[in-house]
């Protein structure tokens, strides 16, 4: 029974059985693309593990560490990589990176990382990102921290076969010795954290189970939450989610947070995207930064919507069909790609300043979009990415094992059929 019900939950993603390199992992000056077909190989999983290895968690949350910042980035590249192939020596590493994101919440961290009194008149299970302000504020981006957790607790509970072995990392900070003990923490507190904060005080969900911000908060009281910061919330909700049904322990937290990722998701295609034909005759998408605005989203939130989009999308759930996928891909390709290294500043084409500024590289949200785009894989990938050379960029370098392993994967499913 339980087998049946992981396939169901993580059949666009699943985690293959691991497998063991031998090989030195010094530390090395980037990530190695060996290859753009086949599959994932052993010396780009090495260049992997290799690079991570020496990386130290942020100690707090200050401009956005943990969310679309290094630390952040790096968590999920981390489960990415995981779910290509199950090692447990990038496991652990993401372990590491958890435990000090949940040692650095508001309420648990003693001062100066933590134990402020924010907006709401508490010291709330918050990762605060600026200290300066009175009120301490939150948004959107306490979506992300409570998103690591799920995202790592959902991994270890989709693998039983380790749940009962000890921690590689250790346990340091007394959060479970066990895979299975530390996910039980994870969510635990990952739960708390929405409970006690994120619907306490900080979303107003009454309209139809739409994000919206609270009249109290005193960031964008009152206003509809843009959409990269939805994401950020259907990250932790939909993990979480997942983590509730295999544990089979509260349903009806499982179903509310589902329902809230649903809605959200339906709430964007129904009400927050414009659809048109580009110049090549291709239907594409153009959308806004947060509602009522459905037009003139930045390259940067762009990137981050997609990156939400096809998380949501990959589980299977939600309502997001392969076809949506291949619209935001054409919105990428005929409107946001004018040359090389020429990248336009917002989806719709135009240009602006700061994060609507043009840019001469794709970010790390438009590569999953490659997997829909199959002709035109290797120019979207060969952008920035040269077989043989080092990269640094950990959340690019994720994104192309993902896509490149999905398309492995499913030239296999053609061939054995």
């Amino acid at each position: 029974m339980l087998k049946n019900m992981l396939s169901g939950l993580f059949a666009c993603a699943a985690i293959l059985p691991a497998v063991a390199y031998t090989a030195n992992l010094a530390a090395s000056p980037g990530m190695v693309v060996e290859s753009f077909s086949g599959p994932v190989t052993a010396k780009e999983m090495v260049s992997f593990k290799s690079y991570i290895q020496p990386l130290v968690p942020a100690t707090d949350n200050i401009g956005n560490q943990w969310a679309q910042g290094a630390s952040g980035e790096q968590t999920k590249a981390m489960g990415l990589v995981y779910e290509i192939n199950g090692d447990r020596t990038v496991l652990d590493k993401m372990l590491v990176f958890c435990d000090s994101v949940l040692s650095e919440r508001n309420d648990l961290a003693p001062a100066p990382v933590g134990q402020h009194k924010i907006w709401t008149g508490r010291i709330d299970p918050v990762w605060p990102n600026d200290l300066s302000t009175t009120p301490i504020g939150t948004g959107g981006e306490q979506g992300d921290p409570v998103g690591h957790l799920g995202y790592c607790a959902r991994l270890i509970l989709a693998t039983p076969s380790i749940w009962h072995l000890k921690v590689g990392s250790g346990d340091p900070k007394n959060y479970g010795a066990d895979y299975y003990s530390r996910a039980k923490k994870y969510v635990t507190e990952a739960d708390y954290s929405l409970d006690r904060h994120i619907f306490k005080s900080l979303l107003n969900l009454t309209r139809g189970n739409l994000y919206y911000f609270s009249a109290a908060s005193p960031y964008k009281s009152g206003l509809p939450v843009p959409w990269n910061q939805q994401m950020m919330f259907n990250y932790a909700l939909q993990n979480l989610a997942a983590c509730h049904e295999i544990l089979g322990d509260d349903p009806a937290r499982a179903t509310k947070y589902n329902a809230i990722v649903s809605a959200s998701i339906a709430s964007f295609f129904a009400t927050g995207v414009t659809s048109y034909k580009s110049k090549k005759g291709n239907d594409v998408y153009d959308w806004g930064y947060t509602l009522p605005d459905r037009s003139g989203e930045d390259n940067n939130h762009g990137s981050l919507d997609i990156a939400g989009f096809y998380r949501a999308y990959a589980t299977g759930r939600y309502g997001i069909t392969s076809l949506e996928m291949t619209k935001f891909a054409n919105t990428f390709v005929d409107v946001v790609t004018r040359g090389p290294k020429d990248y336009a500043g917002r989806i719709n084409g135009s240009d602006g300043a700061g994060n609507s500024a043009p840019t001469t590289m794709v970010r790390g949200g438009y590569l999953f979009l490659a997997e829909f785009l199959p002709q035109q894989y290797n120019n979207m990938m060969g952008a920035d990415f040269t077989i043989g050379k080092a990269t640094g960029r950990i959340d690019q370098f994720s994104r192309f094992l993902w896509v490149k392993n999905q398309r492995n994967s499913n030239a296999r499913k053609i061939a054995d059929n």
